[in-house]
């Protein structure tokens, strides 16, 4: 029986949530499926993968075949990459020990890298937060000096009426006298 590991879809229109299983070739996508090996989330920034790594590993070695997208996630979380190193370990270039340093190493570089990311990106938000402040901020000084301009009379009106008080007021005073 020919198997392979590959998703199975879950969640609403447009909410995608995926199963990663491993189910006989011949069975349909969102069918029968023999063994459930973890999940799979993209809607999430980055995206989750929780997986099974011995049962996924195990499932590797028996020789079912991933699909393109379980193969970049197999290959992600580094089960790909184990069993490469196993095949090391069987044909006698590494010893179990060796190959159980590199991949160490190896999970140990990929947090280094993930974390960097998430601190980027992190930062990046916070830039982006503390623009549009600033943004906001200045086009409600410009509303408000809109809104002061609008409100006040212009000078040369507020002039002329001045003088044209003053002259009122001359030409009464003559008429008085």
């Amino acid at each position: 029986m020919a198997t392979k590991i590959r998703l199975q879809r879950h969640g609403k229109k447009g909410k995608p949530f995926y199963y990663v299983v491993v189910a006989d070739a011949r069975a349909p996508r969102d069918g029968r499926f023999i063994e459930r090996l973890g999940s799979y989330n993209p809607n999430t920034n980055p995206a989750t993968i929780d997986l099974n790594f011995d049962k996924a590993l195990d499932w590797m070695d028996k020789g079912a075949q991933p699909t393109d997208t379980v193969r970049t996630l197999l290959s992600d979380k580094g089960v790909l990459y184990m069993k490469h190193l196993n095949g090391g370990v069987k044909k006698g270039a590494l010893t179990a020990e060796q190959a159980e340093a590199k991949f160490n190493e190896w999970v140990q570089s990929k947090e280094d890298k993930a974390l960097g990311k998430k601190e980027n990106f992190n930062q990046t938000k916070d830039a982006a937060k503390k623009a549009a402040l600033a943004a906001e901020a200045k086009k409600k000084e410009e509303r408000a000096a809109a809104i002061a301009a609008k409100n006040t009379p212009p000078a040369e009106e507020v002039a002329e009426e001045v003088a044209s008080e003053e002259a009122a007021s001359e030409e009464t005073s003559e008429n008085a006298e």
